[in-house]
């Protein structure tokens, strides 16, 4: 799977907020929008109202693919529950946000690192599919010899003051967080507000 490395800053200014949960905030030091008329309002018809939407929870997900989203999006409709409830909740079960969320990495990208070079476990196995759906009981956790890696231990301490999520329990100490139960919509920790309806609305053009 592709990791992204576009130009991030840039997005974080687009949408007006720290999406990606950086220690250093973009928006410090630049706060308008990118480019040479970024701090003027455009109007924004409904489409591009909904697509803005999409591209806010593709970031807030780690610039996951259409593709990807596309998918979980499919699935959400077969379930018999509310669409944008049943979508979340898949994007919020991926791996790579689980491990961020427990607090293992700073952001969602060194998650994606972390998951793709082999240094979580689940259940005590190793898994390398950042994609991997969480299910409630699983036990994810940070390899032994993964346990003293800057990036996980910088992360702990950065995270020891965050809230954790009612959802899931973790203990930094053990490196080891569990999923208790489905993520509700209104407990999922977004860097800022998105209209999952709207993004639902998109994508059900989009197939």
């Amino acid at each position: 799977m592709a990791r992204y490395t576009g130009p991030k800053n840039r997005i974080a200014r687009k949408f007006g907020c720290n999406i990606f949960g950086r220690s250093r905030n973009p928006l410090l030091h630049k706060q308008h929008p990118p480019g040479m008329h970024g701090a003027r309002r455009k109007k924004s018809s409904d489409y591009g109202l909904q697509l803005a939407e999409k591209q806010k929870l593709v970031a807030a997900f780690g610039m996951i693919s259409l593709s990807q989203l596309l998918k979980y999006y499919r699935n959400a409709v077969r379930l018999n529950e509310s669409t944008p409830t049943a979508l979340m909740r898949q994007l919020e079960c991926r791996l790579d946000v689980f491990v961020y969320r427990s607090g293992f990495a700073s952001t969602i990208f060194q998650a994606q690192q972390l998951v793709s070079h082999g240094h979580v476990q689940v259940n005590g196995k190793k898994l390398d599919i950042r994609s991997y759906q969480v299910k409630v009981g699983d036990a994810v956790s940070i390899r032994p010899k993964s346990q003293n890696l800057k990036i996980v231990t910088d992360a702990i301490t950065q995270s020891s003051a965050n809230e954790t999520p009612e959802y899931m329990t973790v203990d930094h100490k053990g490196f080891k967080s569990t999923l208790e139960c489905q993520p509700e919509v209104d407990n999922i920790p977004l860097p800022c507000p998105i209209k999952i309806s709207s993004v639902c609305e998109f994508l059900a053009h989009t197939t």
